[in-house]
């Protein structure tokens, strides 16, 4: 190690800086503040609210006022009580065909009280806090549902943009479209045209300049063009009208038939609810993708948030307003706009309120066209292309039809009911649909069960087999994760009289691909199957019901299991070896030494000498060293019964030996390629193909990851499990150190810097993140290098490494550091300051330093700690470098 490293890792000053925690807030002195994040956003979100509150009130043919009612109390009642506090509420389009059908129905004043009564619905539901179960509603039928709503918003404002008048119905309305078409207002057309123009080229303007513009919004510049060309012109188009206050309708008695009040309660209660909390929803992952954000604004709490919104439509329905939903558009702009508290969406309130007392002079230069075009393009944004294609990927395209055309035709709620009865029916289908096949092969004959195996596929299961001849050889392969009581005694009963007749019987399962054999007496089930009572019916070394980590017990090296024996019993297949390995893919994995049987290991092998690892759940982080959750036991366990004790394994009949119990010889290690051969095997069999559709979608798509990951070629560093992602989610680039050489250096380094240009300039990469890791050996090789030592490929490679080392011996700079702790040793420091000094080097890359520029990059700093298995993203830069862990996600319920 180098006279400076280890100079500042003793230095008793330099420790009280890393353990130094950043001071607390001062205490509230109790008066009001706003934060200068919360006033711009409220300001943004203020000018998309206003010209889409009256165009909503347009759409569903409510006085115009009703708009700004609805958007102040949805700013300052459910802003203040609502459960989300970055969601911002108002008149919603999601809610523009049902209000506009019951102002059609039963006039204004009692559409203002069916408003009341759907919010004292809402506080209903929030008291018995079963906001959650709106969460189990079908993405499919929401989607639906919003397009039908969209397509139904866009066709009736078209007649507007037209110069026309739209009918009641989407089926009146197409029917009046030629008419409609052929004859149309030009003063109408030409601003609903501007209108349209400037929402579509206004996010599209180029450059500094165009990043500038953006900042205000395109609704209120196209709003604002449209009625500055109408006035300058003079053109003749109808204008926005807003009658005195004092003239304003409130809330009066509903008037009707109390079925179809009920019922028109029931759908605006419906709607509202479910668009706000999928909205909070929405907003809780746009606010985890800034995690300086999220410890202080924390998950939406649901029940409060259906409180909040009920609370919002009495208030809204009694002032004569528009019913009050969560609006994506405006909790989207104030997230984006960095928003930090729900003060953001008070003052939006405020200001809605202050435009619509002062404003009104103002406000009445709108043309009505330019209204209607924003409205509609609304609409047509809610006809998703991604919602269809996801829906298609998950194989649910009848739903979302079906729900799409029922709103359009008959209404949101009918097309509602319609969306839940066919998911239903698709769900029960895919809960019945059992496909069983019989094919000879091999001298044997094979039974492939897919799917769930109820008695509502006994006759199946039994004709098929019946086909098996008498004294065969059966293999039953059950890929379903349920069997029922009927389908279970079928099988039984099968199996016994088979072997009964000198038949053999096999039965597998897909999840975990081990064998068992019956011969004479039939007796053993498949393993891995559930029986009608919940429990597993294996009997092998894995016996396990869930994939839950916590609720697995194996039988890898070191670790204790129900006796086996190893030996294949008479009817086994003849190509499987007793040592097969029985890890399982795509579930959790434990101590993953599993190329031999545990009673063939001796008692001191000299990869884990001193060591026998019990169950865990972590990767080794030494020779024969399980970093797991087990208790470790050291030295040589002599108690057979003791955990971490070599299984000792019996023969359970007279045809099978038991297992070999002296210690293996150096020529029954398998080789690399038997290893390799095997794992390719093991991929082909059960894992290919459950990835075989997604990969299949990504060869036909190409790949399009979301960041580079750049980290250290340690083994134990597996970039999928510490990330949580799939195929085609992450571009991985390792190397030893996790170095990234600068640019203008000799050559021989520019791979990583060409993944770089690829990642940035073609894949079009959203962040790029350093991944450090602990016990490195690359920084453990910087800090022991000596000046003048041999160049080595290893050593003209780590030179990346050295402004890593200076800049941990700058005594200028501060140390990054741990947050709760300070680093073990100076290794670990240098692991942390090697990821601050290569986001660095990264920076110095043209295309990185031209993606940040534009804004469309993030840089990421992580550590890793292998031993804990515990992650930290970096939270701070500039002198304050502090690597922050990162909690467990919640389960979602």
């Amino acid at each position: 190690m180098s006279a400076c490293a280890t100079a500042r890792a003793t230095d008793p000053t330099r420790t009280k800086n890393i353990h130094q925690s950043p001071s607390p807030p001062p205490p509230p002195n109790g008066r009001f503040r706003i934060a200068g994040a919360d006033l711009s956003a409220s300001i943004a979100v203020f000018l998309i609210a206003l010209p889409l509150s009256l165009g909503i009130a347009l759409a569903t043919g409510a006085p115009l006022q009703a708009g700004l009612v609805a958007a102040a109390v949805g700013g300052l009642v459910a802003g203040r009580l609502g459960g989300s506090p970055l969601q911002v509420s108002g008149p919603a389009a999601g809610l523009t065909v049902v209000t506009a059908d019951l102002i059609h129905r039963y006039g204004w004043r009692t559409t203002c009280a069916i408003t009341v009564l759907a919010g004292v619905a809402q506080l209903g539901l929030g008291c018995l806090r079963v906001a959650r179960t709106a969460l189990a509603v079908s993405p499919a039928i929401v989607h639906g549902m919003l397009a039908g709503i969209g397509v139904t918003i866009a066709v009736a404002q078209l007649h507007i943009v037209l110069g026309g008048t739209p009918e009641s119905s989407v089926l009146d309305n197409l029917r009046a479209l030629p008419a409609q078409v052929a004859g149309p207002h030009p003063a109408a057309v030409s601003v609903g045209v501007l209108t349209l123009t400037l929402l579509l080229l206004w996010p599209r303007v180029p450059g500094r300049a165009g990043r500038l513009l953006r900042t205000v919004p395109a609704a209120l510049v196209a709003v604002a063009g449209a009625t500055a060309v109408a006035s300058l012109t003079g053109l003749t188009v109808p204008r926005v009208e807003l009658p005195s206050w004092s003239s304003h309708a409130l809330a009066g008695l509903p008037e009707g038939p109390v079925l179809g009040i009920a019922a028109a309660v029931l759908t605006t209660t419906l709607v509202c609810s479910v668009q706000s909390l999928l909205g909070a929803v929405a907003v809780d992952k746009l606010v985890s993708a800034r995690p300086g954000l999220t410890t202080r604004v924390g998950r939406s709490d649901l029940d409060r948030e259906l409180l909040g919104q009920g609370t919002a439509n009495v208030v809204s329905g009694a002032l004569g307003g528009l019913p009050v939903a969560g609006v994506a558009v405006r909790s989207s702009a104030n997230v984006n706009a960095g928003a930090v508290s729900r003060n953001s969406t008070l003052l939006h309130g405020v200001l809605v309120v202050a435009a619509a007392l002062l404003m009104v002079p103002l406000l009445e230069l709108i043309p009505l066209a330019a209204l209607a075009a924003l409205v509609m393009s609304v609409g047509i944004q809610m006809v998703s292309l991604h919602h269809i294609r996801t829906v298609t990927r998950h194989r649910e395209v009848l739903v979302y039809v079906v729900t799409t055309l029922g709103v359009v035709l008959f209404g949101v709620l009918q097309g509602v009911i319609l969306g839940v009865a066919v998911a239903v029916a698709v769900a029960m289908h895919r809960l019945a649909r059992t496909r069983i096949t019989h094919e000879e092969k091999e001298g044997a004959h094979h039974i492939h069960v897919r799917g769930q195996l109820t008695f509502l596929a006994v006759p199946r299961l039994s004709r098929a087999l019946h086909l098996v001849p008498h004294g065969t050889r059966a293999v039953v392969r059950l890929d379903g994760s349920f069997m029922d009581h009927a389908a279970y005694e079928s099988l039984q009963d099968w199996q016994k009289t088979h072997t009964a007749q000198g038949g053999t019987v096999e039965l597998t399962d897909r999840r975990t691909g081990v064998r068992d054999s019956a011969h004479d007496d039939g007796s053993r089930p498949a393993e891995g199957i559930t029986t009608p009572n919940g429990t597993d019916t294996s009997t092998g070394p894995e016996t396990d019901t869930d994939t839950d980590a916590d609720a697995d017990t194996t039988s890898h090296a070191g670790t204790t299991a129900p006796a086996r024996p190893t030996a294949p019993g008479p009817d086994a297949a003849p190509n499987t070896p007793p040592t097969a390995c029985r890890c399982r893919p795509w579930t959790p994995w434990r101590n993953h030494h599993c190329a031999h049987p545990p009673s063939a290991r001796p008692t001191t092998h000299p990869a884990d000498t001193g060591t026998t690892t019990g169950t865990g759940t972590g990767a080794g982080t030494g020779a024969g060293t399980g970093a797991g959750a087990g208790a470790e036991t050291t030295g040589t366990p002599t108690d057979p019964t003791a955990p971490g004790a070599p299984t000792t394994h019996t023969p359970t009949t007279p045809t099978t030996p038991a297992a070999p119990t002296t210690p293996r010889s150096p020529t029954s290690e398998p080789s690399s390629v038997q290893q390799l051969a095997r794992g390719i095997s093991a991929f082909q069999r059960d894992t290919a193909p459950l990835v075989r559709g997604e990969l299949a979608r990504l060869a036909r798509e190409g790949q399009r990851p979301s960041q580079l990951f750049l980290t250290c070629a340690d083994s134990r560093l597996v970039t999928s499990m510490i990330t949580s992602s799939g195929p085609g989610d992450l571009f991985v680039v390792r190397n030893v150190g996790n170095l990234v050489p600068p640019p203008g250096r000799e050559s021989g380094d520019d791979s990583v810097a060409a993944a770089i240009e690829y990642a940035v300039e073609v894949l079009k990469v959203r962040s790029i993140t350093v991944c450090g890791h602990s016990g490195c050996g690359a920084m453990q090789a910087l800090l022991n290098s000596e000046p003048g030592g041999a160049r080595t490929p290893l050593t003209r490679w780590l030179r990346h490494g050295r402004p890593s080392v200076a800049r941990m011996a700058d005594e200028g700079r501060p140390w990054a550091r741990l947050s709760g702790r300070a680093p073990a040793d100076a290794v670990e420091q240098l692991c942390l300051t090697n990821v601050v000094q290569q986001l660095e080097h990264l920076r110095a890359h043209e295309s990185v330093a031209r993606a940040l520029r534009d804004g469309a990059l993030e840089l990421h700093g992580m550590y890793f700690h292998v031993g804990e298995a515990q992650a930290y993203l970096l939270a701070g830069a500039g002198g304050s470098e502090v690597f922050d862990h990162v909690e467990a996600a919640e389960r979602p319920r």
